[in-house]
């Protein structure tokens, strides 16, 4: 795999899913160009994830998708009104999962060719300047077909893609985003590498090991704001006066 001319325009293959029975969601994305993680991947549990991407990506309608979709709107219903005022729509592409599994996305008929999305249950798969249209639909039939956590399925998504043809420059960048409420976000970006799914795999067991996994669960979550490693307990405090004998 040629590592990519970093001069080239940002494209992207992206993913979103969310597994119903534990309530995760999950995102990943690999590219040709740098920071695919910090340019494409947002949300969380309370929101739903969205990946913004294109020729000309907008890290505005990422975010803007996001509040839409935490204050009640379907994805396909965010998605619409994210996009459908930006005059320059043609040169983007967004997809969402909103937090009862719904999908939406748009790609803008500017588009580099191959492009364009394909859904299933509890995922979106989107990507432009592809290979081949086999990309994306490796990358979501893969998922689908794979068990296991969420983090697995998607690494193992990413590299179907990358066998079917991948960004039709080669990889620079690869990113994994897994977030549900009782768990603390697991957020693991490669920012520049030449083989940047390997190195995202090597990083994804490393937070498996100690003492990070086991930090990872004594933090806060949504579920329990409060959570931390077990403490001494505090002397109780003396009771108030009430002004009275």
């Amino acid at each position: 795999m040629q590592e990519a001319d970093e001069r080239s325009v940002a494209v992207t293959v992206s993913i979103l899913a969310y597994d119903e029975k534990t309530g995760t969601f999950g995102g990943a994305a690999m590219t040709g160009s740098l920071c695919v993680g910090g340019w494409v991947l947002r949300g969380g549990a309370d929101s739903g994830l969205s990946a913004s991407q294109g020729t000309a990506p907008s890290t505005l309608w990422g975010e803007d998708v996001l509040a839409a979709m935490k204050a009640g709107a379907s994805a396909d219903e965010a998605v619409t009104s994210v996009t459908a005022p930006d005059i320059g729509r043609a040169h983007r592409q967004l997809a969402a999962i909103d937090l009862r599994g719904r999908t939406g996305h748009f790609t803008g008929e500017m588009s580099v060719p191959v492009c364009g999305a394909l859904e299933g249950p509890g995922v979106v798969v989107a990507g432009n300047m592809l290979a081949d249209w086999a990309v994306i639909r490796a990358v979501r039939d893969s998922y689908l077909s794979t068990l296991g956590a969420m983090p697995d399925r998607l690494m193992a998504a990413l590299m179907a893609g990358a066998r079917a043809g991948g960004d039709s420059r080669g990889l620079l960048s690869a990113a994994l985003l897994v977030a549900s409420r009782a768990a603390t976000p697991l957020t693991l970006r490669i920012d520049r590498s030449a083989r940047p799914l390997e190195d995202l795999g090597a990083l994804l067991a490393a937070a498996r090991t100690e003492p990070y996994y086991g930090w990872t669960r004594v933090v806060p979550t949504l579920d329990d704001p409060y959570r931390a490693p077990d403490l001494v307990a505090p002397e109780p405090l003396p009771l108030p006066e009430t002004g009275t004998e």
